[in-house]
């Protein structure tokens, strides 16, 4: 658990090069999966990796996290036990954990941390899971600063919150759909994202209200402008969604968010980061350059209308100008955007689909540029007619700076020099208070040049650069100007260094974990539906432990029959399409229905609550992928 002044930066890992890529632009953390039973199926690692990271990231005194988050059968839980052990003796700082079953079984001795998939959205929710173990909660992410002020008062576990990239449109562990759909459960890891596919919308009578957009898709996640206050609320460790994101993305969204994490802790005076090195950057970040679906804050501030990505779940990207005129080959743009060649362009046809293109040729013009298109399969695309938006979705010298260095970090020492009986001590002391000293027995001996011979010795002792270290300041507690040679310097720093190597790492506590509360405390209800998520007999031991009376088997097993909600979200379709009954008066809630080709969905408005059920059939038995056994990662 952070202490209750410390801020961490928690970015993803998609594999060890990723996560390192990371630490480097500024993480204090990082998650990442094992080789199965992770939430992204796709982004499995090797146990050998997670320890090269590991081994990385704790030179910083940044923390490894790795998701075993996903629902496991009864004849997973014995491998999911022994992973965990695996990845703990590989160096993971705590483990991400949706299946309450892993808490019956024999952990290691490791901070346990809930997953978003716990559906965490209420002070009684986040209150029993503190008292089960967890040291951490990562929040929903549809919690309003509101709400997340009203949980932070009931707990004193740390909470975690998402603050950039892709969102689920349904509660995170509440969604179904993809199992319903294609036999691939989202809580096993294998979500096919049918929230990402094209609808009809239609209302109560049949008619169609709009054709083939994405009204179960959303924005991405950007809280840049509510760091501060989601700190105010009680977060304190913010996450950056993207396992499966490219690097030149990890890079800038991590450098964008630590750049305002250390204006925001430099500002406050209480704050501090949970790890250790100052990061330069050779690059500005800006988030809107990498992957985005456009952004929004979703419902940190109340509840918004625009945060539906219905147009294209697709990256667009930054607007740049309209289409002033076009010929055979080519086309112009009004901008006053900079482009080059290799630039990445998008626009919309008159049928609405989105036209993505490369920029062959960039040729400056009196209002814009004129853009020669690369040729795919032999010919050039068909260019965009005049009046036509263009975006850029890939600028080409941003993402070349990423593809370079891009960013060195350092740990900052203080370096002290005094005399000792026998010659001279070096101590080193880092950030965090942590020292240690080095001696060089000698006979002193008077310096050629007095006026010199200070910054000699200042130039000698602080040059570290072929390590993690970077001379702070550098005090020499002499009698004299002594003459220390050149290789007696070098040995004594590298002796120095070495010893406050070892002293870090013995000054490395792993976080403990949280004990149980004794007698169990009461889960928020006696009951659980299959949105309770109960996959294992271990996961219903747990929960009959904690006073649960009635629980019904997890959706993936196939017991539920007749029209169920596949989806529960915030997001309303009513809402974003001016047809809240709360806002026009007279207008009932009636369902609508989204339609893609035979497959038939029905919304339904829980208006008292504000949310939207998105109803359907679950898999018949006997489908490919239906019921026990299904998805990649199994």
């Amino acid at each position: 658990m952070l202490a209750s002044d410390t801020l961490e930066l928690l970015a993803p890992a998609r594999n060890a090069d990723f996560g390192i890529a990371a630490i480097d632009h500024g993480a204090d953390a990082v998650y990442i999966g094992g080789p199965a039973f992770g939430a992204r199926a796709d982004a499995g690692n090797a146990v050998a990796e997670i320890a090269r990271l590991a081994s990385y990231a704790h030179r910083y005194d940044a923390r490894v996290l790795v998701t075993l988050n996903t629902l496991l059968r009864d004849d997973e839980l014995e491998a999911a036990r022994t992973l965990a052990r695996q990845v703990c003796d590989a160096g993971a700082d705590a483990l991400i954990v949706q299946d309450m079953g892993l808490l019956e079984l024999d952990l290691p001795p490791v901070a346990l941390h809930a997953s978003t998939q716990c559906d965490i959205r209420t002070p009684e929710k986040a209150r029993f899971l503190a008292d089960a173990g967890f040291s951490r909660l990562v929040l929903a992410r549809e919690l309003s600063l509101d709400e997340i002020r009203a949980i932070a008062a009931r707990t004193s576990a740390t909470l975690e919150f998402f603050a950039h990239g892709a969102l689920c449109v349904s509660y995170s562990g509440q969604c179904y759909l993809s199992h319903a759909r294609m036999g691939r459960s989202a809580n096993r890891g294998e979500c096919a994202q049918p929230c990402r596919l094209p609808y009809d919308l239609t209302d109560a009578q049949g008619r169609v209200m709009a054709r083939k957009r994405h009204f179960l898709s959303l924005k991405d996640n950007d809280q840049t402008d509510n760091l501060s206050a989601l700190i105010d609320a009680g977060i304190r460790a913010f996450k950056i969604e993207g396992r499966l994101k490219d690097l030149a993305y990890v890079k800038n969204v991590t450098a964008h968010y630590r750049r305002r994490l250390d204006a925001i802790i430099e500002a406050s005076g209480r704050y501090r980061k949970s790890s250790s090195g100052r990061c330069t950057f050779l690059f500005a970040p800006r988030p809107e350059k990498t992957f985005n679906r456009g952004v929004t804050d979703y419902f940190a501030r109340g509840r918004r209308a625009d945060i539906g990505a219905f147009d294209s779940p697709k990256f667009i990207g930054e607007r740049i100008g309209e289409v002033i005129r076009a010929a055979r080959g080519h086309f112009e743009v009004a901008t006053a955007t900079a482009l080059g060649n290799g630039d990445g362009l998008s626009w919309f046809d008159a049928g609405g689909g989105l036209i993505g293109a490369r920029v062959n040729l960039a040729e400056r013009t009196a209002t814009g540029y004129r853009l020669h298109l690369a040729r795919e399969g032999g010919s050039p695309p068909a260019g965009p007619a005049p009046g036509t938006v263009i975006h850029r979705n890939r600028d080409q010298a941003f993402i070349r700076l990423l593809e370079k260095k891009s960013a060195a970090r350092r740990v900052f020492l203080r370096l002290r020099l005094e005399e000792n009986a026998g010659g001279f001590a070096l101590t080193l002391t880092d950030e965090r208070g942590v020292s240690a000293t080095a001696t060089l027995p000698c006979a002193r001996e008077m310096a050629r040049d007095p006026g010199r011979a200070p910054d000699a010795l200042r130039e000698g002792l602080g040059k570290l650069g072929g390590t993690i270290y970077a001379a702070g300041s550098i005090e020499l507690a002499l009698s004299a100007p002594w003459f220390i040679p050149a290789s007696a310097q070098n040995a004594l720093r590298r002796e120095a260094i070495a010893a406050l190597d070892a002293a870090r790492e013995t000054a490395r506590r792993p976080l403990p974990r949280r004990p149980p509360a004794e007698p169990p405390s009461p889960y928020p209800g006696d009951a659980l539906s299959y949105l309770g998520n109960v996959y294992n007999r271990k996961a219903r031991a747990f929960y009959e432990k904690h006073g649960v009376k009635t629980i019904a088997p997890a959706f993936e097993q196939g017991q539920e029959r007749g029209e169920v909600s596949l989806m529960i979200t915030r997001h309303c379709l009513r809402y974003s399409l001016d047809l809240c009954p709360k806002q026009t008066r007279g207008l009932r809630p009636d369902p609508l229905w989204l339609i893609d080709g035979k497959h038939r969905l029905t919304l339904r408005f829980d208006c008292k609550r504000c949310e939207m059920h998105v109803v359907g059939q679950p898999r018949k038995p006997g489908n490919p992928g239906y019921g026990e056994k299904q998805g990649k990662s199994d």
